[in-house]
């Protein structure tokens, strides 16, 4: 796997973590419906590790990634975050054990908002827009090479000691190489639910299920999810996190390993 970039990148990250803040939640694909509070940062290094593994007419491909991303939040007021994410991604595919593809760069940057219009007795409601910015080179497949939009409906709703989410979204995708346009979807969804469990001494048992319209437009099958980790807090405002991700069909990365640390301030 090429590293050509990668030194510079982790600069890049200890520079963001020592003047912000991180995302809630990870190793959890499925968003809360919490805030930072005003005027509060978040910083949050996430890095995966993913594997698949397809045979197809006496062919077996072989793909596998890793990324390493970086997420700052910031609260403009206490139900209203601007999160911004910028990933780093490597990725390398192989037919018959010949490589056709080694690729890596930084991936489209995302901008979100998240407004929590609701809360009350242990039930939240948020919105959350996002706009993804080509940052990434497209033909390298690291990026769509034009902004995309999204938008997610969170509820979140805390019976303690459990706290459960549910996410339901919408992404219109815009591409500006002709042939991902031909072979992809413009618009998708997505929807997830997940819990957290509280256990003893700052550690979190988290689960995650899920799927999304697939963006191939050969494909009518959905790629699904499901994902079990653990998010232990050393303080207050220092979070480390593990999981595992696996596919429950074809479509679906085979198997993703993740883990993370956010700081708060």
């Amino acid at each position: 796997m090429k590293i050509k970039g990668l030194p510079l990148f982790l600069l890049l990250l200890v520079q963001i973590t020592l003047s912000t803040n991180s995302y809630a939640a990870h190793p959890l694909i499925t968003d809360d419906a919490g805030t930072q509070g005003k005027g509060k940062f978040q910083v949050e290094v996430n890095c995966e590790i993913s594997r698949d593994k397809e045979s197809e007419d006496y062919i077996t491909t072989k793909e596998t990634g890793n990324e390493i991303a970086a997420i700052a939040s910031y609260g403009l007021t206490d139900s209203m975050d601007i999160v911004l994410g910028l990933p780093y991604e490597q990725s390398k595919i192989k037919e018959d054990g010949e490589t056709i593809s080694d690729e890596d760069g930084t991936g489209d940057m995302s901008v979100e908002i998240k407004w929590r219009f609701f809360e009350n007795d242990g039930l939240a409601f948020a919105f959350k827009p996002a706009i993804t910015l080509p940052t990434g080179d497209e033909e390298k497949g690291l990026g769509n090479g034009k902004a995309s939009y999204a938008l997610t409906f969170i509820t979140s709703k805390e019976m303690e000691p459990w706290l459960f989410h549910v996410n339901i979204g919408y992404m219109r995708n815009e591409y500006k190489l002709e042939e991902d346009a031909d072979a992809s979807r413009k618009d998708l969804w997505h929807v997830s639910l997940a819990s957290e469990f509280e256990a003893a001494g700052g550690l979190r048992i988290v689960a995650n299920i899920g799927t999304e319209r697939n963006p191939d437009k050969e494909l009518t099958s959905h790629p699904a999810f499901v994902l079990g980790g653990l998010i232990y807090s050393i303080t207050e405002n220092f979070d480390i996190d593990t999981g595992v991700k696996a596919g429950l069909n074809k479509p679906e990365t085979d198997l993703t390993f993740l883990a993370g640390m956010a700081v708060r301030y």
